[in-house]
């Protein structure tokens, strides 16, 4: 008697799926758009037809007039900006606010993102973080002008990070978190680590002196950073002189406890060894 219950439940289940699939299909809900790769293939395209068709009041009507209209504006596509060799860095800076910056190695990078609360909801966002020539900036994509792009005029980081709380306040928003990373190195083929949280900040528990301080002292470890070589790549020599091959994937590693060093000063005698001791050992390869 308890097959048939079963049998149903799991039947009802595959008819939800196919209903959640059908409804994808159609485009009833929202969905990956980029999940087939650049270029949209036409498959995804028809979807967001169709999806366009279920959620606007005129329904089939405004995609059937833009996608008739032959007299549509030809979309801008950026390109990459050049410079002459007299190019001073923060009109550079500014030329290229949509490309990135590894060619241009007077000019540190780092990641710097904010946590924001407006009605009861958070937000995240992230921006770019630059220094050259003694002053800071950011570059970054916001849909407000004031959250994104930052000349390279501030003297401080605490001064960049009080402008973007500046900014938020004017849209109501309360700046609760600042995240920033260290330094991103200029090699790219470094296998470095971006460090994204070095310093996480709650900006809403802190008094302005303890936000300058905690800041200067980032400042100060990112300068740090700034001449220390990277680890370099690795290389099929380097990657077969790593780690014993007798040990799995899986194997710990042993690890030297603090109640097996020795004192600096302490040295360890070394007993001549006997014949029948030195027949003991084997060399494994």
């Amino acid at each position: 008697m308890l097959r048939p219950a079963v049998g149903s439940v799991e039947l009802r289940d595959e008819e939800q799926e196919e209903e959640g699939e059908e409804e994808l299909r159609d485009g009833g809900v929202p969905f990956f758009v980029n999940r087939g790769g650049l270029p949209v293939d036409e498959e995804t395209w028809e979807r967001m037809w169709r999806h366009v068709a279920r959620i606007h009041p005129d329904g089939d009507a405004v995609g059937k007039e833009i996608r008739g209209a032959a007299d549509l504006p030809k979309i801008p596509t950026p390109s990459v900006p050049t410079y002459q060799p007299a190019t001073a860095t923060p009109q550079r800076l500014e030329a290229i606010q949509n490309s990135l910056t590894n060619n241009m190695p007077g000019v540190e990078r780092f990641p710097l993102s904010f946590q924001s609360q407006f009605s009861g909801n958070h937000f995240h966002h992230i921006v770019l973080g630059v220094h050259s020539g003694g002053r800071f900036g950011a570059l970054g994509i916001s849909r407000r002008d004031d959250l994104m792009f930052k000349a390279l005029e501030f003297r401080t980081l605490t001064d960049l990070v009080q402008e973007f709380e500046g900014a938020y306040r004017g849209y109501w928003h309360t700046l609760r978190k600042v995240r920033i990373g260290q330094y991103v190195s200029h090699d790219a083929h470094s296998v470095e680590q971006i460090e994204w949280k070095h310093s996480v900040l709650d900006v809403d528990k802190m008094t302005k002196e303890e936000l300058r301080r905690e800041l200067e002292r980032h400042t100060r470890d990112m300068r740090l950073k700034i001449g220390k070589p990277a680890p370099p790549s690795p290389t099929k020599d380097r990657r077969n002189s790593m780690g014993s091959p007798l040990r799995g994937p899986g194997s710990p590693i042993r690890r030297i406890s603090r109640i097996e060093r020795r004192p600096s000063g302490e040295k360890k005698v070394l007993e001549p060894k006997s014949a029948a001791d030195m027949n003991g050992y084997q060399i494994r390869v």
